[in-house]
């Protein structure tokens, strides 16, 4: 029994996904967009480096490489429509031994051919004038100057919030678990409900090859590949101007030294490829190598700076690329499959060339209302006194701090629920607001952040979550 029919259905709800399923919105079609677990952006694009690639990396003719540099190029305008904070950093790119010195000569030919503007290889002397807090054993680097940051999930989010205004429907917690060709198109199962559509848009991360595979003899195959990270406070936040990226392995590009756009520093990732893709654990030896890596370029690492360490995994493809376009033997299904990095910084180039390509197939025509801004939650930890006090003034849920370590009010919490695709569990207010990403990790505010979820969703504290199904915080009263 189909519940409902769609001209296309987008698999998966992180940075990809929701780009497409924006992008698509600018097209006269009816979208939905299906998620698997219970809230937009739970994989890759919740926990990775929040760089903004400047494409020198990638191998030169590859996927990689088109959609590094085209993504690259078009974050200003995305994040100006979408209200997203983004800064051009640079980025840094060092040899600490005059052995490692080749490896940024070929990095830097490779970028060149790539097409990355205006890179330039900097000396010893160099580098420690930019970056004094670097090791002393800083050789040479490879200065990347359209390198940036950005906040991953913020921008997952704005996607999402816009293609909703759009006109997209959003389905989370639904897993797909089968797919079949029916009446000129597809069906889609998920545990509850079964959706017909023209088109599928294949973009479920470390998923997406067994979604791939259930509609293709041309099979793929993802590997997750864990990278371990530390978090260090907010005091540190101008220890180095430029992400501190060391030479690259045949794993990744390495552990690196960055500030984040909201000030925090990340140490890592590490890589190691596992076998189980929910595996998201922290280990001793992990965040052993992290630390170690990192004090390799930074020697005065405070060690005592941690608030939190973390960990993501990457979808590596087996084909060492990314998978985008349309199946060869299944008309209508196109993949953005094997999207690890630079896969942030791509998001926005795969978006506009799946929606193409999905807007050609179908011959669809402009959608002639598409609005292409979003406005972001206002940030009181940003705004000046007179602001402050003007928000006061509308709405006074702007004088409660229910954060106090990021100064985030139960207004903004309020808002983060009840906008569209909203918040449904803490890691979502967490992710919307940065409620309980400050030093205390949480530890004050989240019996309050839960009450706010239980009376804005009309649901009991019990029911609710921390992220996925039974992550429960509250299970029943000791005593009334």
């Amino acid at each position: 029994m189909i519940d409902s029919s769609y001209d296309v259905i987008v698999i998966g709800g992180g940075v990809v996904g929701c780009a497409a399923a924006r992008e698509l919105s600018r097209y006269d079609l009816n979208i939905a967009l299906l998620e698997k677990s219970t809230d937009i952006c739970a994989g890759q694009s919740r926990a990775n480096t929040a760089i903004i690639h400047g494409g020198y990396d990638a191998k030169p003719g590859t996927r990689k490489a088109y959609y590094n540099l085209k993504g690259n190029m078009m974050f200003d305008s995305v994040c100006g429509e979408l209200d997203v904070p983004h800064e051009w950093n640079t980025s840094l790119v060092v040899s600490f031994s005059p052995d490692e010195d080749s490896q940024i000569d070929e990095l830097y030919q490779r970028g060149i051919q790539n097409g990355v503007p205006n890179l330039e290889i900097i000396d010893h002397d160099e580098i420690m004038r930019r970056e004094p807090n670097i090791s002393e054993q800083a050789h040479k680097a490879l200065l990347v100057n359209n390198g940036g940051i950005v906040c991953p999930y913020e921008l997952t989010t704005a996607y999402a919030e816009n293609a909703a205004k759009n006109g997209v429907t959003f389905f989370r917690s639904s897993p797909v678990i089968a797919i079949r060709k029916e009446n000129e198109g597809w069906v889609v199962d998920t545990p509850e409900k079964s959706y017909h559509c023209k088109a599928i848009v294949n973009c479920a991360g470390l998923y997406s090859d067994e979604i791939h595979n259930m509609v293709s003899e041309d099979k793929l195959e993802i590997k997750p590949r864990r990278g371990q990270y530390y978090l260090v406070d907010k005091k540190y936040a101008k220890a180095f101007n430029a992400a501190i990226f060391q030479v690259p392995t045949v794993m990744g590009k390495g552990i690196l030294v960055a500030r984040t756009v909201d000030g925090t520093v990340l140490l890592g990732p590490t890589a190691e490829d596992i076998n189980d893709k929910t595996d998201k654990r922290t280990t001793a030896a992990g965040l052993a190598n992290a630390l170690e890596g990192a004090r390799k370029t930074w020697p005065n690492l405070p060690g005592r700076a941690f608030i939190t360490e973390f960990s993501g995994l990457r979808a590596h493809c087996t084909r060492n690329d990314f998978i985008i376009g349309e199946v060869t033997d299944a008309p209508l299904f196109f993949d953005a499959a094997g999207v690890e990095s630079p896969g942030l910084t791509s998001a926005p180039a795969i978006g506009v060339d799946l929606a193409k390509m999905v807007a050609e197939a179908l011959h669809a025509s402009p959608n002639t209302k598409f609005d292409p801004i979003r406005k972001g939650i206002p940030k009181f930890r940003e705004l000046s006194n007179e602001k402050r006090a003007e928000l006061v003034s509308e709405n006074p849920d702007f004088a409660k701090v229910i954060c106090r370590c990021e100064t985030v009010t139960e207004a903004e919490i309020r808002e983060a629920i009840r906008r569209p695709v909203g918040a449904v569990n803490v890691d979502g207010i967490k992710i919307r607001t940065r409620a309980g990403m400050g030093r205390c990790q949480a530890g004050f505010c989240t019996p309050r952040v839960l009450e706010i979820l239980s009376e804005e969703l009309g649901v009991p504290l019990e029911t609710l979550q921390k992220s996925e199904a039974g992550s429960r915080y509250v299970y029943g009263k000791i005593f009334d």
